[in-house]
């Protein structure tokens, strides 16, 4: 019996993916374990492996084709003895499960939903109205009856250019009031369509850019994120002389093994083991509890072109200096190469941005859910500072902000968590004790 295979969620989060290639053409052999093809979703192109044996009968998605949402059909495989024949005359072919792909290309990711399976299908005098399961997606959102459709598929199976030249019938208008009152949240606080800000620029030059998954979902996320997670900061000045100092010095024994740590690397350590010191912060938001967490998995922000990944150093207050600077340096740069898998950008408590390489003196940063914190870091800069003895100094300061879910993590349990990310990067040796 012919067999679906569906779009795999590549990760848990995945909605919809790119299908960037295939490797195999319709008539070739397919064999367990083979690649079949290339699945871009907004952080990773994927590899997506076959699970079954048998003969590409049908490719229905073409490559290069965007937005393929998790679960449509997107082949047909024959198995030993079938034709091309045997496709339209099994519309419901039971689909096959895809497995996690392998990580090879570049990036995965996606936002916080996995679609759903389409409807079933519906009956009609009887016998089963055949349609294809994204001909039936689509008529379930249409408000479509199927059994009033007249296919022109295979054996008159319903396709999908039969639902979207259908029109649905008339439904009573609902009173603007309400439907402005009905409006989901984010819908209403979207902004201006994209109609209306094209015509309020008609009359200028202007170039479109066209957004990719990544920036589709940076965008919906930190949205949401900025709307439904009730932000609180806290700010501090870090001074970090000894850090420096001592930085300098275990620079210097570190040389042979060709270690050099960067003051990102004291950070990430020093909210690692913050978190230990105050675990009742190291939590995060789980609708109607949270979960604390005994290790300290720290994300750090790391930029990219056309959006940014925060690849998470798990278990970070057990490691070394040297271990986690070696650990980053592989996550960013495979960051940037778009070479993470799942694993390793999802997940954590907390999250470190600094922006300091780049000038900034301070700046907010927005809760990445589920975490409970981010801190955000700016630039070590000279001024002068008031000593212990009342004189007037030079001091290296850095600013730094603690964005904090309010739902997580209170007032008080927020300062004293900032309070011991300070202590220890003033005092540094601390950190290896």
């Amino acid at each position: 019996m012919p067999t679906e295979i569906l779009m795999p969620a590549l990760s848990p989060t995945m909605e919809e993916g790119t299908l960037a290639k295939w490797h195999v053409k319709e008539g070739d052999t397919v064999s367990s374990g083979d690649i079949m093809a290339e699945i871009e979703t907004d952080k990773a192109t994927m590899e997506f492996e076959a699970v079954d044996e048998g003969v590409m009968g049908k490719i229905l998605i073409a490559e290069g084709t965007e937005g393929v949402k998790v679960n449509d059909v997107i082949a047909i495989l024959l198995e030993d003895g079938e034709s091309a024949d045997d496709i339209s005359a099994t519309p419901t072919a039971a689909p096959t499960e895809q497995p996690a792909a392998t990580a090879e290309a570049a990036p995965a990711g996606g936002s916080d939903k996995v679609a759903a399976p389409a409807p079933a299908a519906p009956v009609k005098d009887g016998n089963r109205v055949f349609a294809t399961p994204l001909a039936r997606r689509i008529a379930a959102d249409k408000g479509l009856d199927l059994a009033a459709i007249t296919g022109s598929g295979p054996h008159g199976r319903i396709v999908k250019a039969d639902v979207e030249n259908a029109t649905a019938a008339p439904k009573a208008a609902a009173a603007p009031a309400a439907a402005k009152a009905d409006a989901p949240a984010a819908t209403l606080a979207a902004g201006p369509s994209t109609g209306a800000v094209l015509k309020t620029y008609a009359d200028r030059p202007f170039e479109e850019v066209k957004l990719d998954g990544m920036r589709k979902t940076i965008a919906a996320r930190l949205t949401e994120a900025k709307q439904s997670v009730p932000h609180f900061y806290l700010r501090r000045d870090i001074n970090l002389d000894a850090l420096l100092k001592f930085r300098s010095q275990l620079n210097k024994q570190l040389e042979p093994r060709g270690v050099k740590l960067s003051v990102n690397d004291f950070i990430i350590k020093a909210c690692a083991l913050a978190l230990q010191q105050v675990p009742e912060a190291n939590a995060v938001w789980a609708g109607d509890r949270t979960l604390k967490f005994e290790k300290s998995d720290v994300a750090v922000a790391v930029a990219i072109d056309g959006g940014l990944f925060t690849p998470v150093l798990k278990d970070s207050d057990s490691k070394s200096l040297s271990a986690l600077s070696s650990e980053m340096k592989d996550l960013a740069n495979r960051a940037r190469d778009r070479k993470l898998a799942p694993h390793e950008y999802q997940g954590g408590s907390f999250a470190i941005s600094n922006l300091g390489m780049f000038g900034i003196d301070n700046f907010d940063a927005i809760i990445n859910p589920p975490h409970s914190a981010i801190l955000a870091v700016g630039a070590g800069v000279k001024k002068p500072i008031v000593g212990a003895d009342g004189e007037l100094t030079v001091g290296t300061i850095m600013s730094s902000t603690l964005s904090v879910d309010h739902r997580v993590i209170d007032g008080v349990l927020g300062a004293n968590l900032l309070n011991a990310i300070k202590d220890n990067l003033e005092n540094p040796m601390t950190m290896l004790a």
